[in-house]
Parts: structure tokens; C-alpha cells; sequence
């Protein structure tokens, strides 16, 4: 029993701490809105990094968006000093009551203290010490190993201060704003391009141990278009990523819509949103696809579906059955950038997904 809730009639502001990845900030979305739902007299504002900061603009829950660049510590002493004070005073003059940090991340405890909150939440974090455990009046337990959603995680922090979410209240936010889908219109009328017609596929992840190789990834594009459905495929504009694109279409007999490296993070949600399907592995686009709504095919390696897997939306989860040591969350077998369990994988069991996902849909239509 929580001996100690936050006496929310007298918060008036929150800031939410999410300083990870892109998918990890999507995936804190909930909290926002059940923050506002318990309690709507509040502002909530949130602070991540600026690389992230489109996953969570437009977020109808949220006052103020608040950024730390990365490349701060690139500027110089003085500079990145002043970028940091700039910040600070920011949030100072915001006036929060409660502070609610998200990851271990260490920065938590100083804002927990700097920013003057009466009350402040953040994960226990094993020997952290005093410095930690004395920054937040309450800490939550942070199990690790995919015994939990990474959503039901960040929930967990609500949870010990006294608010219990409902069940239907959970499901990630994601606004992809009216340009975006201006956008994303044209370009589909431009490749002759009905919404709901198409099949997204994102191949590619930051993590090369997660990706399944690019041949067997051409030869399920071939399978999908030659089943009469069109294929508009998507990448960020890293050189890695867009070198894997290449040796797909390289190894494709077909002529799938190569949209790689032209879509901000916004527009990859307008698009994904318009597909029928999206096929993916563990990465910031499957979370899109499913924060949108949109069926997803999910390829799991060294990750764990139970922790990472789509959120409330209709998937198929494709992994290894002959692979007892997944999810191990390793850098790839042997820390060699290549995992066994993905490498392994079938085109045929992928494609069957596929299949099995969108006939359920159309008959659910």
C-alpha cells in the first residue's frame, strides 16, 4: 500500500524527465496523459534531448517542451556551461512542485535538487548512495530482464506516487502535425499511392545486432509486391542505414518506393499511419507505427519482445524457437555486431506474419 502519495490538489506544475532514444521518449507518452487525465488543473512539462524532442511536440498533455542538446559538450567549456545555465534557469523559473525522472540517468538527482520541487520521483538505482537516494523524496523499483513493457515502467513511477492508471488509458501519443501529413499526401500521390495500400518497411535500427540481413529482406519485398502489394520503404539518413537500403534494392527483383533518408521523424508517423501494414525490427519506427495505429510485424533478435515489443496494436512478433539464449540483449553474438537469431531467421516466417496480419485485418474491417 502506498503509505505516501503526492498530494496532487497541491501540484501545479510536473516536469517529466526522459533523457534516452527516440523510442524510449515515445514510449514515456502515457505518462503525460494519464498525468493530465488524474489531474488537469496541472501544466506538465517535459525535458529530453533535442534529437528526440518530435516525439513528444504536439503532445496535446504537455505545456512545455524543454531540450538538452548533445552536442552542448562539443562547444566548449564556457559555452556549454552557459547553454546549461540557460537551462536551469528555465526550469527554475517554471516553478515545479514535482519532478518525475525516468531513467537512472544521474543528471535526475540534480534537477531534483536544483529545481526547487517539493516532491520528486525517480527509479532505485543500486549503488547510487546517498547522493541519489536523498535527491527524491519517492524511488520506484526498476526490474530488469523483460519481465515488464518498457511502458508499464514508466507508469510504475506514477504508480508510487499514489496514481494508478486505467487500463484504457495507456496508449502511446504521437502527433505527426498538419505539415507532415501534407507532405506524406503528396509524396503517395506523386508514387500513385492509395492509403491502407501500401506495406511500410523500415529494415534498418541504430544497433546493427538487431537488423536481419539485408538479402533476405529483398527477397521479402519481392514475395510482398508480387502478392500485388506495394512496398514504400523508409531509413534514417545515416550512411550505415542508407548502405543497407542500397543492397536491398540491389538484391530486389522488384521496384519497391525508396523513400530512405528523406523523411523527418514527424513525417516517417504521417506515413506509417497511411500503411496497411508495417514490417520492422526492434526500433523507434516499429514504436511509431504502433503510437499510429498501424498493424506490425516485428523481428526480434537479442531483444526482448515482452519489454519491447509494439504497444496496444495488433502485431506478429517474428524470433528464433531454436535459440533458448534470446533474448540475451548482447551486442550481437559473441558482442560481434551479428545475431545468430536473426540471421536465422526464414523469409517464409516473416512473410507468413505478414500474410496472417493483414488478411485479420481485412476481415476485422
Amino acid at each position: 500500500m502506498i503509505t505516501n502519495p503526492v498530494p496532487f490538489d497541491e501540484v501545479r506544475r510536473i516536469l517529466v524527465v526522459k533523457l534516452r532514444h527516440h523510442g524510449d521518449v515515445l514510449l514515456s507518452s502515457p505518462v503525460f496523459s494519464v498525468l493530465k487525465a488524474y489531474a488537469p488543473h496541472t501544466e506538465v512539462d517535459a525535458l529530453v534531448y533535442s534529437d528526440t524532442a518530435e516525439m513528444l511536440s504536439l503532445h496535446p498533455a504537455i505545456s512545455t517542451l524543454h531540450t538538452i542538446n548533445r552536442l552542448w559538450k562539443k562547444l566548449g567549456l564556457f559555452a556549454q556551461v552557459a547553454a546549461e545555465w540557460r537551462l536551469l534557469k528555465n526550469l527554475r523559473e517554471r516553478h515545479y512542485d514535482l519532478v518525475i525522472h525516468l531513467t537512472e540517468h544521474p543528471r535526475g538527482a540534480w534537477l531534483a535538487r536544483l529545481t526547487g520541487a517539493q516532491w520528486a520521483v525517480a527509479p532505485q538505482v543500486g549503488g547510487r548512495g546517498y547522493w541519489w537516494v536523498s535527491a527524491f523524496t519517492h524511488l520506484y523499483s526498476f526490474p530488469r530482464g523483460g519481465r515488464r513493457h518498457a511502458v508499464e515502467l514508466n507508469l510504475d513511477a506514477l504508480r508510487r506516487i499514489g496514481l494508478y492508471p486505467t487500463a484504457d488509458s495507456r496508449a502511446l501519443t504521437l502527433v505527426a502535425g498538419t505539415a507532415a501529413d501534407a507532405r506524406i499526401t503528396d509524396l503517395l500521390r506523386e508514387n500513385n499511392i492509395a492509403t491502407g495500400h501500401f506495406i511500410h518497411i523500415h529494415p534498418a535500427s541504430r544497433w546493427a545486432f538487431k537488423c536481419w540481413p539485408a538479402e533476405r529482406m529483398a527477397k521479402l519485398v519481392d514475395e510482398l509486391e508480387v502478392a500485388g502489394r506495394r512496398v514504400v520503404i523508409t531509413a534514417a539518413p545515416t550512411p550505415d542505414e542508407r548502405i543497407m537500403v542500397e543492397r536491398i534494392l540491389a538484391n530486389s527483383q522488384s521496384c519497391p518506393v525508396n523513400l530512405s533518408g528523406q523523411l523527418s521523424l514527424k513525417e516517417m508517423a504521417a506515413l506509417t499511419a497511411r500503411a496497411g501494414l508495417f514490417v520492422g525490427v526492434d526500433s523507434a519506427p516499429m514504436h511509431i507505427a504502433a503510437a499510429m495505429g498501424t498493424p506490425v510485424v516485428a523481428l526480434f533478435g537479442p531483444s526482448g519482445e515482452k519489454e519491447w515489443g509494439p504497444w496496444q496494436v495488433s502485431t506478429r512478433v517474428v524470433s528464433s524457437d531454436h535459440h533458448p539464449c534470446r533474448p540475451c540483449g548482447q551486442d550481437g553474438c559473441g558482442g560481434g555486431k551479428v545475431s545468430d537469431c536473426l540471421e536465422q531467421l526464414e523469409v517464409r516466417q516473416v512473410l507468413a506474419a505478414a500474410q496472417t496480419l493483414l488478411m485479420q485485418e481485412m476481415q476485422g474491417a
